[in-house]
């Protein structure tokens, strides 16, 4: 189950943003995950229960945005539609993946003293 590792990565990557704050309290987070990124949403949510406890995290609620996955031609730009081919009707390149596949911190809400 890698969403452990994402989460361990999410937590340290929470403490670089905080830095050497011993004043400040983490009240949020929020992640943007890509819908074939390879997460699932519900086994992260519950390695983050899990996983938080005794970190800088641990009173910290997780916020998980959605990415749909989107596909577009790399030379005219042109917006390949979900379930077509994945190839540019006008110039005839394979589409590339624009969107959809990332996993990205968004969002750390502190409280400081």
């Amino acid at each position: 189950m890698h969403e452990y590792s994402i989460v361990q990565s999410l937590v340290d990557s929470v403490a670089a943003a905080v830095g050497t704050r011993t004043d400040a309290v983490v009240r949020s987070v929020r992640v943007s995950i890509g819908e074939v990124a390879g997460v699932d949403c519900g086994l992260l949510t519950t390695a983050y229960e899990v996983f938080r406890a005794g970190t800088l995290c641990e009173n910290a609620a997780m916020t998980i945005d959605r990415i749909p996955a989107r596909w577009e031609c790399p030379l005219c730009g042109a917006a390949i539609p979900r379930g077509a081919v994945l190839q540019c009707p006008q110039c005839h390149e394979p589409a590339f993946m624009a969107a959809g596949d990332e996993i990205i911190l968004q969002r750390v809400e502190l409280e400081v003293a």
